[in-house]
């Protein structure tokens, strides 16, 4: 029994290793050439991460926030909470903004809500039209053709992060944008989430049965700026997160999946 186990944790820390190689060479080979193309043309989009607490943007979306900045894109980031459940709402805004100078991101086009209706916490329900009344006005007031954000379980399941999508869907469904592109980020399963690089081989798999377009991987092109991102979050960096930073998959890769109005 030991020897399994003994056998069976090196063959694991091989494909860590293995896996984490291929996570540094891969940003070389555009898996991902699709995602920001309009036909065969390249053209700059003006993207809006919809995020709902300061430090989502580090623990989660990172490799995006590294992929699109390093092909020249605008990225606009909207907050929609300063993260003040513990009453550290100013403190966490303004390690929001430094993180986002880690991300290249500048702070001009970062913008927190502070909204009565909009607090942090389990528990809190967020107004879905009031969401998506609070994009659409960042959508005109920043020409936003491309909106990223959470998908229905919102990678952990804070119900937070799950209002954020379904304020996305709302805005989609009522307005019908049909020129604004959404995507979500996927939520994987515990094992998934927790393997680190390991995950890279399933997620390119996935993406590339999805040869219509709708679902791209895009790896971390530079996976030390989300350490160095989130630790600007310092009210947050403890332990527990420190852990979830170096394990979780969302660190090296992120899988984007389209929305439309009709699957909302």
């Amino acid at each position: 029994m030991a020897f399994i186990l003994i056998t069976a944790s090196l063959f694991f820390l091989f494909l860590w290793i293995i896996s984490l190689c291929k996570v540094l060479i891969l940003p070389r080979i555009p898996f991902a050439k699709h995602f920001t193309h309009n036909g065969r043309s390249f053209r700059k989009r003006n993207v809006l991460l919809v995020t709902a607490h300061p430090d989502d943007e580090s623990m989660f979306f990172t490799p995006t926030i590294n992929f699109l900045t390093s092909k020249g894109h605008n990225i606009q980031i909207l907050c929609l909470s300063t993260g003040g459940a513990e009453g550290k709402g100013n403190i966490r805004k303004r390690e929001l903004f430094q993180a986002c100078v880690t991300l290249k991101v500048p702070m001009q086009q970062v913008k927190i809500v502070d909204h009565p209706d909009l607090q942090d916490g389990f528990g809190k329900v967020w107004n879905r039209s009031l969401l998506a009344k609070i994009i659409e006005e960042e959508i005109t007031n920043c020409s936003i053709d491309m909106i990223i954000t959470f998908d229905f379980y919102g990678v952990s399941g804070h119900c937070n992060h799950r209002d954020v999508h379904y304020g996305v869907c709302k805005l989609l469904h009522d307005t019908l944008q049909r020129d604004i592109e959404v995507w979500e980020l996927v939520s994987t399963n515990i094992l998934r989430k927790y393997s680190g690089p390991v995950d890279i081989w399933l997620s390119i798999f996935l993406a590339m049965l999805h040869s219509n377009g709708t679902m791209h991987c895009l790896v971390n092109e530079n996976s030390r700026r989300s350490f160095k991102a989130m630790a600007q979050h310092s009210s947050q960096w403890v332990w527990f997160r420190k852990l979830f930073v170096a394990l979780s998959s969302y660190t090296y890769m992120n899988t984007l999946r389209k929305v439309c109005s009709q699957n909302c």
